[in-house]
């Protein structure tokens, strides 16, 4: 937690909740981590003169984002294998990497390098599906960076884990060590239909019920993966997590490229979150997201990076207005998820698929202080006709100057104050020389 209290002074307040809304010439007092007050700035004034007050004259004020998918160790795969389709990118370059270099220590420098990409984003949350979780929550404490930790099941051998049993007892434990981290909490991170077993996915469900927690889950990212549950278990992949019992509001289905009408009937019915992430869609080819019809459906959709090897960057900020832009090309309607619905999908949505909307993910009094502020004074984002226009289409995460996380400031003027920026980034060439090399020989080429 940051200073006790905190007024903050910017020319906008944005608080996503009620969507739509700006303020001007309003302000906000942090206490104790949390929004205390949210006024028009010259009571807030008036009222704690002796409060330290930040003024951002020319700045909007927002949630912080909620990078809802990640893998944020793989921020040190970045640009290692481009241009190819998922399962050649995953077999002939992915995979092989991970069997050679994930440990502790991998998932150590790769975990901060995300986080200082991240928090210098704008993203003040993220749910992350990787190896070594309990590495990861340590660097997310560290850096007083609010997380989900996925679990990880998967019914392959790996440095984390041999077995699935091994895999639920190595979560389990990590789930419990998060008792200390008072900003990290967990989810089960089962890898994908065709990766996990039915008994895996039955013993996921009882466990997340039992300790209240969500299901965080690839489906329906290809085409092939239809055809392939067809094959093995003679339906589709939504039907046999229907059959199983995970079609509930606690499941969290990332990608979802492949929907027809009845899916998304079925899934609104359920409560079922969909998890989007356009730019690693696109890249890898996997197929559209139906964001428009699964908004105008009445299902939570929440956008996400997805990791850096696949994206490359972490960067919400283009991510939401890919998002945006997308959803309304692949609907031909222009008014198909407009910019203020476009930053509930970055913010509150995402906090609602973690099932923790009452604590962050908009601007209102008695939630945690977890915003960020972005400057519009610079050439690319004048004139200001439309603050939330200009957040989705026009802003870059270069724009983001402060950034707050449960009051605490993580970034100041620019500046990691809780990462150390000059190692990180030394580790990351020193990983990055090493993978290349590895990832050369692997493939067989010597070619840049």
């Amino acid at each position: 937690m940051g200073d006790t209290r905190e007024l903050l002074l910017p020319r906008w307040i944005v608080p996503v909740r009620p969507e739509g809304l700006v303020l001007e010439a309003h302000g906000l007092l942090i206490e104790d981590g949390a929004i205390a007050e949210l006024a028009p700035a010259a009571e807030l004034l008036e009222a704690h003169p002796e409060v330290t007050t930040t003024r951002l004259p020319d700045h909007a004020l927002m949630p912080g984002l909620v990078n809802i998918h990640t893998h944020s160790a793989m921020a040190l795969m970045r640009g290692l294998a481009d241009d190819l389709p998922l399962m050649r990118w995953l077999e002939d370059h992915i995979w092989p990497t991970e069997q050679r270099w994930v440990g502790a220590e991998f998932v150590r420098v790769g975990t901060e390098l995300a986080l200082a990409e991240m928090i210098r984003g704008g993203t003040t949350c993220f749910n992350d599906n990787y190896f070594f979780p309990d590495v990861t929550a340590v660097a997310a404490d560290q850096a007083g960076m609010r997380a989900a930790i996925g679990i990880p099941i998967i019914s392959v051998p790996t440095a984390w884990a041999q077995t699935e049993d091994e895999y639920f007892r190595r979560g389990l434990d990590m789930h419990q060590q998060l008792h200390d981290f008072p900003l990290v909490s967990s989810a089960f991170a089962p890898h994908a239909p065709y990766t996990v077993t039915d008994k895996a996915f039955e013993r996921i469900r009882s466990l997340a019920e039992e300790m209240d927690i969500p299901v965080h889950l690839h489906l329906l990212e290809t085409a092939g993966e239809i055809q392939l549950s067809h094959d093995e278990f003679g339906m589709a992949p939504l039907d046999r997590m229907d059959a199983l019992g995970l079609l509930t509001d606690r499941l969290l289905a990332v990608h979802m490229t492949q929907l027809d009408d009845p899916d998304i009937a079925r899934l609104a019915r359920r409560g079922v979150h969909v998890l989007h992430c356009p730019a690693s869609n696109l890249k890898l080819a996997s197929g559209t997201c139906r964001v428009a019809d699964l908004d105008a459906a009445g299902v939570n959709v929440a956008i996400g990076t997805d990791g850096a090897a696949s994206n490359n960057t972490l960067d919400m900020f283009a991510e939401t207005r890919l998002a945006a832009l997308v959803a309304k090309g692949a609907s031909g309607n222009p008014e198909a998820v407009p910019a203020e619905r476009a930053l509930s999908m970055a913010t509150i949505n995402g906090a609602r698929a973690l099932g923790q909307h009452d604590r962050f993910g908009s601007i209102e009094p008695g939630k945690r202080a977890d915003l960020a502020a972005v400057d519009l004074s610079a050439m690319e984002t004048a004139p200001v006709h439309h603050v939330i226009s200009h957040l989705v289409y026009a802003a870059s995460r270069h724009q983001v100057s402060d950034v707050w996380i449960d009051g605490r400031r993580v970034l100041e003027r620019g500046a990691l104050t809780t990462i150390d920026a000059e190692r990180t980034a030394r580790e990351t060439e020193q990983w990055g020389r090493r993978l290349l090399e590895s990832d050369r020989r692997s493939a067989g080429t010597s070619n840049p």
